[in-house]
């Protein structure tokens, strides 16, 4: 079952420099540690060798994870994207009618969220709350301490 993500040209940028890192300088450096090791001797009481195996082996994983997702993600088209309803990539401004607080935040996939950005995964409590709203509409969002309401004020790219 392939496990479709949807990215910015950003955020998947983002995603394959990593990748690139991670199989230009961290595996040729793994795969040195590996050499040195190996040219201290004997390898079954060689703690370092053992190490830089554990440290490849983690590496392969995260690279084959992160191919994985690669080959999975799919660009967003904005100019195709319809500001009647909360979709991935709205800016939705929301209000909470209980206090008259009101917050932006910017729905992206779950690789891209930032907090501090005000950037939040359409997987999360509230993300998954506000996805396919309207402007006015009332969304229920569930936390750990209740239930929370927020009113739609308005969405945007």
């Amino acid at each position: 079952m392939s496990n479709i993500s949807y990215y910015t040209a950003e955020g998947l940028q983002k995603i394959k420099d990593e990748l690139h890192h991670l199989k230009t300088v961290q595996r040729p450096a793994i795969s040195e540690q590996i050499a040195e090791a190996r040219d201290k001797g004997d390898l079954s009481e060689n703690a370092e060798y053992d190490a830089a195996k554990e440290a490849q082996g983690i590496l392969e994983m995260k690279i084959s994870k992160m191919e994985a997702i690669v080959s999975n993600a799919r660009l967003i088209d904005e100019s195709h994207m319809d500001n009647s309803k909360v979709f991935i990539l709205s800016k939705v401004l929301i209000k909470n009618p209980s206090n008259g607080m009101e917050i932006e935040y910017t729905l992206v996939a779950e690789n891209e969220a930032d907090l501090k950005s005000r950037k939040i995964s359409i997987e999360s409590p509230i993300g998954k709350g506000l996805l396919g709203k309207k402007v006015g509409d009332i969304a229920e969002i569930q936390t750990p301490g209740g239930i929370i309401h927020f009113e739609i004020v308005s969405i945007s790219r």
